[in-house]
């Protein structure tokens, strides 16, 4: 895994990756209306829970499905997925934000990326 994560960051796709704690380790928060109930961990439904993560940008959801196939999750691990999602855009608030607001949070995510690959 690590020599395709060398591979990614050499591609230039990368935006972040990190592995998770167990959810021994964790809590959740259930919100009802104004009441919130935190359930601590481990969670019964450890097949549903995220292990890590990898934040890509990538030119499509085609290119993101051909780098997670080249992955080299093992057979020894049993079965797995992974889960594609986009990352919501400022561009995709037009609606609801005006131009301003959107350049400015288009701006600090940027100023935010340009930290993080220092």
């Amino acid at each position: 895994m690590g020599k395709f994560n060398e591979e990614l960051i050499k591609a230039g796709v990368v935006l972040a990756m990190d592995g998770l704690h167990p959810s021994s380790k964790g809590a959740r928060v259930k919100f009802s209306g104004k009441s919130r109930t935190v359930i601590d961990g481990p969670f019964a439904e450890a097949k549903e829970l995220i292990a890590g993560f990898w934040l890509w940008q990538v030119k499509s959801l085609e290119e993101a499905i051909e780098w997670v196939k080249r992955s080299p999750f093992s057979s020894q691990a049993g079965e797995c997925e992974v889960e594609i999602r986009r990352v919501f855009e400022m561009e995709d608030f037009a609606p609801v934000l005006t131009e301003e607001q959107i350049e400015h949070k288009v701006s600090a995510r940027a100023e935010l990326i340009g930290q993080a690959k220092k």
